[in-house]
């Protein structure tokens, strides 16, 4: 143990930690999605979306301990393929959410809860998020920083594991703790109360992120 407290592997799982805190509650796509699923359907809602980001990191964790980052966000053709299929799957989420008809009770939040994680089951919330996370073009170039920058070949397979699973359990703890504070009854009836605009307003924010995806270059 004192061996390892001494060691340079220390400071490395001090920096993936820092780097992954940093990078998780940094306002973006995720923030937005587990907001609008917590704020248009349910708790349960925005939580399994956040377990949906922390397994589709653990795809990016293996890809990236299997050497294959630096190819995936170097090479134009999979760089590209990924990019368009992820700005056309967040412009289609965009557009429903902007489309969506919600219509709100506000004097019974629980029978609205109900209704909205109805609408919105456990497994398409983790689903969305999942994929969404999946073909953001930006991870591939997030893994390659730590897999290239912090892991060196010296690096035992279990630290690099270690890794990972930091970066999953990290993103899964903010992003519940996110979908847990924006459910808060007070909070709730508040967005009751403009939740059409909110729900247009996000609808319209992520068209814009899946066309700046698209329009964007590596």
């Amino acid at each position: 143990m004192e061996s390892f407290v001494n060691s340079p592997f220390l400071m490395s799982l001090v920096t993936v930690t820092v780097l992954t805190i940093v990078i998780a509650i940094t306002p973006g796509l995720d923030f937005m999605l587990v907001t609008r699923n917590s704020v248009s359907h349910s708790r349960i809602a925005g939580i399994y979306s956040a377990l949906g980001i922390g397994c589709s990191l653990w795809v990016h964790v293996a890809y990236s301990i299997a050497g294959l980052a630096a190819i995936i966000s170097q090479s134009v053709v999979v760089f590209t393929v990924i990019k368009y299929l992820g700005a056309g799957y967040l412009i289609y989420i965009g557009w429903k959410t902007f489309s969506a008809s919600t219509k709100i009770n506000p004097i019974n939040l629980d029978q609205r809860a109900e209704v909205a994680d109805n609408s919105l089951n456990r497994a398409s919330a983790f689903r969305m998020e999942f994929f969404c996370n999946l073909l953001n073009p930006k991870a591939p170039i997030f893994f390659l920083i730590i897999f290239t920058q912090i892991v060196t070949p010296e690096t035992p397979l279990w630290l690099q594991f270690t890794y990972g699973a930091i970066i999953s359990i990290v993103h899964i703890i903010w992003f519940s703790l996110v979908a847990i504070f924006l459910s808060q009854p007070t909070l709730e009836r508040k967005f009751n109360l403009y939740k059409v605009k909110l729900e247009k307003g996000i609808g319209v924010l992520l068209i814009g992120f899946g066309l700046k995806m698209a329009s964007a270059n590596q």
